[in-house]
């Protein structure tokens, strides 16, 4: 949308005008505001571009921002999938994310909606504007493709969460004004959207980009994991798409693993878990994409794990433990899981007294998964209190376990994706029985569950529970329906409804464009 910018002159500057000869008014009346500044008068250089996908890039960042006291908008994704329960309680928000009494009016999702939406309008603009700008020497045609191809990369990320979030979602290619056509869109069906996140990554893929590097920006291997994600999603609910995108989903997983055998020192598994959340291995090796932080511009946002009032950090007693692991799924992680041993996996049940003094007990295990010692404190460390860490998007763990789920559901087990399912495994210090004693189903539950545990916190299980309309038993360690199972952490024996496979449209939304009713359906209007 046009903005247009007004200045109050003073009178003297008035005056001033005022006595000066006609070609010079004539002159001044004709001058451009520099400061003033549209999509029609900025994107005229290659820097211009390059700041474009930056503010896609920084778009990302939504992700972490705050939704009320203690809670931010990461929080709407763990706080349903029944693993997770809080210590604090005091916002309402988020108390009904966990009771999974959530509606149009709660504001993790209204800032999620208008979180993605604003990534796909600036992606929008750079898509429209882009192409017009001359990139001459030292600028080069294959900045101008790779730049497009990362935009699309960006749009792609952005309506792959609208659609699994809310289903049917407005299409918007183009830069919006008040006099768009569509600027009171409609929603299109859930595989139009697909097609379009398809379309995008594909062209993604054919941009020139980096094969893999460590800047933070897209790279072949980031928009091949995503695909192959798209891909495994679309096989499942609600496109059911069975056989040809699980095949497609492994084939684009196996690209990836191929690269990795053949590079294993560029991309690959870490080979502890504590490189996961060490701020200098940042977009490196199993790091396939991340959202950047830096205390620069903006801080690591997960604090929100931290327990509530436990001198964990250098700061003393703090924290809100609004989001902490349920001991039910803590205890369901099998006997001698490395993920579960204090400090070294994902959970930490004991610590320092203010980062780096007497050890004490945290008296329940916590999230560890984001604690970034160097930042925080820990033996012998002097905490930097510059908590750099970035947010995981996508980890290569997730494309080993996409393969093995993917090829044992269309060519049934085989020894890469048995070694795929292993290598998670073998890194958690864990016995894997032989592939001899795996049927078809099995294996199948035995990747899923493998899922729950690496990926938990990673804003990746609702998303699992809805693709498969299963959901992981904490009790008899298989998977109910999705529908009737009971998340432990609300306490009362609330169960998932049919309603729960999508969020709700935001009340205020849907009053300043009406064409996307109806709402969701069991949600109010």
């Amino acid at each position: 949308m046009k903005l247009y910018h007004f200045k109050k002159l003073g009178l003297a500057m008035i005056s001033g005008v005022m006595m000066l000869a006609p070609t010079s008014c004539s002159d001044f009346l004709d001058e451009k505001d520099p400061s003033n500044l549209t999509p029609e008068s900025f994107y005229t250089i290659p820097d211009h571009a390059e700041a474009a996908i930056g503010a896609t890039y920084s778009g990302l960042r939504f992700y972490g921002d705050g939704a009320g006291i203690f809670s931010a908008n990461w929080q709407m994704l763990e706080a349903v999938t029944g693993t997770a329960t809080t210590e604090t309680g005091q916002n309402s928000n988020l108390n009904n994310l966990y009771s999974l009494s959530h509606d149009g009016n709660t504001e993790h999702v209204n800032n999620w909606w208008n979180g993605l939406y604003r990534i796909i309008a600036n992606a929008n603009l750079a898509l429209d504007k882009i192409p017009g700008i001359s990139f001459v020497a030292p600028a080069t045609e294959a900045q101008k493709t790779k730049l497009l191809g990362e935009a699309k990369f960006l749009r792609a990320w952005a309506y792959f969460n609208v659609v699994r979030l809310w289903g049917d979602a407005p299409i918007i290619t183009m830069p919006q004004t008040a006099s768009s056509e569509d600027f009171f869109p409609e929603r299109s069906p859930q595989e139009q959207v697909y097609n379009l996140i398809v379309e995008d990554l594909k062209a993604a893929e054919a941009a020139g980009l980096p094969v893999f590097e460590t800047s933070g920006r897209a790279t072949q291997m980031a928009v091949k994991a995503l695909l192959s994600k798209v891909y495994l999603t679309m096989a499942g609910f609600p496109l059911n798409k069975g056989a040809s995108h699980y095949t497609l989903a492994a084939a684009k997983a196996k690209e990836v693993i191929d690269y990795s055998k053949a590079n294993p020192t560029t991309v690959n598994l870490f080979d502890t878990y504590k490189k996961i959340h060490d701020e200098t291995q940042k977009n490196k090796l199993e790091h396939l994409f991340q959202i950047q932080y830096n205390t620069v511009v903006a801080g690591f946002p997960l604090n929100d794990f931290f327990p509530n009032f436990k001198p964990v950090t250098f700061a003393g007693p703090g924290g809100t433990g609004s989001t902490v692991p349920t001991l039910s799924f803590y205890n369901s992680f099998e006997t001698g899981d490395l993920r579960t041993k204090d400090q070294e996996g994902w959970f930490y049940t004991s610590y320092y007294m203010n980062g780096n003094g007497a050890p004490f007990e945290l008296g329940a295990p916590y999230v560890f998964k984001y604690f970034n010692v160097a930042a925080l404190g820990g033996p012998g460390i002097t905490a930097t209190r510059l908590n750099n860490l970035n947010v995981n998007l996508i980890r290569f763990a997730e494309v080993l376990l996409i393969y093995a789920e993917a090829q044992n559901e269309v060519g049934g087990l085989n020894a890469e994706a048995y070694e795929a399912y292993k290598r998670i495994r073998d890194r958690a210090k864990l016995t894997t029985p032989a592939m001899g004693t795996f049927s078809q189903t099995s294996f199948r539950e035995a990747v899923w569950r493998e899922r729950w545990y690496e990926f938990c916190y990673e804003g990746i299980t609702w998303f699992d529970m809805v693709r498969l309309r299963k959901v992981f038993n904490e009790k008899t360690k298989g998977f109910d329906d999705f529908v009737g199972h009971v998340n432990l952490n609300t306490g009362d024996g609330v169960t998932l409804k049919e309603k729960h496979l999508l969020f709700p449209l935001g009340v205020q939304e849907m009053l300043n464009s009406p064409n996307l009713r109806p709402q969701n359906p069991g949600y109010d209007q």
